[in-house]
């Protein structure tokens, strides 16, 4: 990642300890004190002081293109993606990392509604995508070897084609700024070994087709998700964590617009890579230069896109 990542906002009681694109991750502090939520007069200890088994997860409004994090940032993005995930994780049947999500039960209010305090999960170095239509680094592949993960698929699909069934196509996580590097279920295997292999990828399939009818419902297609998962280390017990099914995470497509065989209008920031790529930026890909400040109309746009997300899956109007 070539553009530097912005300092995280200082969270009374809580110590930041890392940032990726989009989200900054704190701890508690020992015995820190901070305002009650409440606003009741004196100092009170947070809730989580001294716990060494949560993690305060916050989402920025930071956007990232073509392994850049851009300067502009689009507004409401890190509530979105919040309420989203915390709106997903109520549909599935899945353990997640939820502890604490509402200022009255710890939330720092100055990050409220974007935050989430979570578990602290022993992370599976893996990212677990589930794929019902072929697009992106997989139709890529195909073209090449009519695979996706070593995993063959019929002659004859195109960008936006539904697959007979959805397969699973894991990824190696990589570090921020790199690209995730797709891999076989084997060499998945030869990372975290069969058995917890064999249980994510039924997890990650069983979330992708609950979440596929879902959107389906609401007149969008869940072309493909990627999800995370980590083993809580009180229970053993594999859990979901991090966002999800968010547009980040996720490709969505408008049902009524889908037509195989080009791209797909998607819910996400396709309006910004459009913008960046196009003549009208002035920016050269190839060079060692940032991406330059985003039009507010592209701003605009794809704060719309998220939004409308938000609001057709969940049929609550975002606020």
């Amino acid at each position: 990642m070539s553009s530097s990542i912005p300092a995280a906002p200082a969270l009374p009681g809580w110590t930041h300890v890392y940032s990726g694109k989009v989200r900054d991750l704190y701890i508690p502090n020992p015995s820190a004190l901070s305002v009650d939520p409440a606003g009741s007069p004196g100092a009170v200890r947070t809730p989580f002081a001294g716990r060494d088994d949560v993690v305060l997860v916050v989402a920025s409004d930071r956007i990232s293109a073509f392994d850049h994090i851009l300067v502009s940032e689009i507004p409401d993005k890190g509530a979105i993606l919040t309420g989203l995930s915390l709106w997903w994780f109520e549909q599935l049947n899945v353990p997640n990392h939820l502890v604490a999500t509402t200022v009255e039960d710890g939330v720092p209010a100055a990050v409220a509604g974007r935050a989430m305090v979570c578990k602290k999960l022993q992370m599976f170095p893996i990212e677990c995508i589930a794929r019902g239509y072929l697009t992106g680094s997989g139709l890529i592949e195909y073209h090449a070897s009519q695979t996706v993960c070593s995993l063959p698929l019929p002659a004859g699909l195109e960008d936006g084609s539904r697959l007979a069934e959805p397969i699973f196509t894991p990824s190696a996580k990589a570090e921020v700024g790199e690209h995730d590097e797709n891999i076989s279920f084997a060499q998945m295997v030869q990372t975290v070994g069969e058995h917890s292999s064999e249980a994510l990828r039924t997890l990650t399939l069983e979330i992708y087709s609950r979440a596929e009818e879902i959107a389906r419902e609401r007149g969008i297609i869940l072309a493909d998700t990627k999800v995370e998962f980590g083993t809580d280390p009180a229970t053993g017990v594999i859990t979901l964590g991090d966002e999800v099914l968010t547009p980040d995470s996720s490709r969505f497509w408008d049902a009524e617009l889908w037509a195989p065989g080009q791209a797909q209008p998607s819910f996400d920031k396709q309006y910004v890579r459009d913008w960046l790529i196009s003549p009208e930026s002035g920016w050269d890909r190839a060079s060692d230069t940032p991406p330059p400040v985003l039009p507010a109309d592209v701003i605009e746009r794809t704060r719309a896109r998220y939004v409308e997300a938000f609001e057709r899956l969940t049929g609550a109007t975002f606020i």
